[in-house]
């Protein structure tokens, strides 16, 4: 999962902290100290992690366009592909 972090959770997390869309008035402190974030946000949160997942890419190693949010089910086939012996060597997602 670590190699789609970046490309996926990092990116989305970023762009609506950048453009303003979640900020410190979304978010409020339980009386245990706990830090929630509010309903409103976590739907903004969502909207923005749907959006990203369907976003088209060029797979650098199938060499075919496809929704970002297929990223981890199409490298878990080329990991499967590589532990049965048909590939000769686990190709990483590595966005250029």
């Amino acid at each position: 999962m670590e190699e789609f972090r970046a490309v996926l959770a990092d990116r989305v997390a970023l762009s609506l902290v950048n453009l303003r869309q979640v900020g410190p008035r979304d978010f409020k402190t339980t009386e245990s100290g706990a830090v929630e974030m509010k309903e409103d946000a976590r739907k903004t949160v969502l909207r923005a992690w749907q959006k990203k997942k369907q976003e088209p890419i060029l797979h650098p190693f199938l060499d075919e366009r496809v929704p970002i949010g297929l990223l981890p089910h199409l490298q878990a086939l080329l990991l499967a592909r590589y532990l049965r012996g048909d590939l000769d060597a686990y190709p990483p997602y590595i966005q250029k």
